[in-house]
């Protein structure tokens, strides 16, 4: 027998025993409200979040500890972070970095701790935590993630996160059973209008097995939805409303002074 020969059934022996062992877990979710509707008295609420771990015949047989990690990201959009100094007795706008296409709205879950379910080049690569969720920054004329210490980088996520945007919480997912899963999807009442996606991803023994996603709506009801609409279908009847409601204001206020 030629040596490429022998090369060649140990490729396919290799090939077959990798497959044999290859994890075969799917996840299976669904979130409470696809859509979720905003109104002028909108306040905030929160969905759920549900799934499990499905096994076929060739998951290894015996119990598996699983780990989750969500990850809600909202609508992108370019953010500016300004840097204010004391100069002259006034407070002055010194520096500013833009971060480009990046999320409005950015959560992340877990069931425990990230340095407990995967290493730091592990949760580097799969962006797991805020601090290694990728911001792209506009530096110059050129494009780029910084290091997490920077303090631009710091003070936009400092402040995304006092106004509830950006969040990140390693107790949030809850496994019901070794296999059924829940979490929490808080929505803060100034959450931005556009569609949200979810990314999933189990790991097991610190390497992910596997991931899916799916995704939420969030749409503005009523008379603001109707102006908005008008004023980027329809500029003159969005003219007309606008022009109504002033004459009608001017006219309330008139009433109001001369009742005084």
């Amino acid at each position: 027998m030629s040596a490429r020969r022998l090369i060649t059934i140990g490729a396919i022996c290799m090939a077959m025993s990798a497959a044999v062992q290859a994890r075969a877990e799917r996840l299976i979710v669904s979130v409470s409200n696809h859509r979720v509707t905003v109104t002028p008295n909108y306040s905030g609420e929160e969905l759920v979040l549900f799934g499990a771990v499905e096994k076929d015949a060739a998951t290894p047989a015996g119990a598996i500890n699983y780990d989750l990690v969500v990850t809600v990201s909202g609508p992108r959009a370019d953010m500016m972070t300004r840097r204010k100094e004391r100069r002259f007795g006034i407070w002055m706008n010194t520096d500013y970095r833009q971060f480009v296409k990046v999320p409005a709205y950015l959560a992340l879950f877990a069931n425990r701790p990230f340095d407990d379910i995967a290493s730091t080049d592990v949760q580097r690569r799969q962006q797991l935590g805020l601090t290694n969720v990728l911001l792209t920054q506009r530096i110059g004329p050129d494009f780029a993630d910084v290091v997490p210490n920077d303090p631009f980088r710091r003070a936009f996520v400092r402040l995304q996160r006092q106004r509830g945007l950006y969040r990140e919480d390693t107790s949030a997912v809850t496994f019901i059973t070794p296999t059924l899963f829940r979490s929490g999807i808080p929505l803060p009442a100034q959450v931005p209008i556009g569609t949200y996606d979810i990314e999933i991803k189990l790991f097991s023994d610190g390497a992910l097995v596997t991931h899916t996603e799916t995704a939420f709506e969030i749409v503005k009801v009523g008379f603001e939805q109707f102006v908005a609409t008008s004023a980027r279908q329809n500029g003159f009847i969005y003219g007309l409303v606008t022009a109504a409601m002033a004459l009608m204001t001017g006219w309330i206020a008139s009433l109001v002074f001369a009742k005084e």
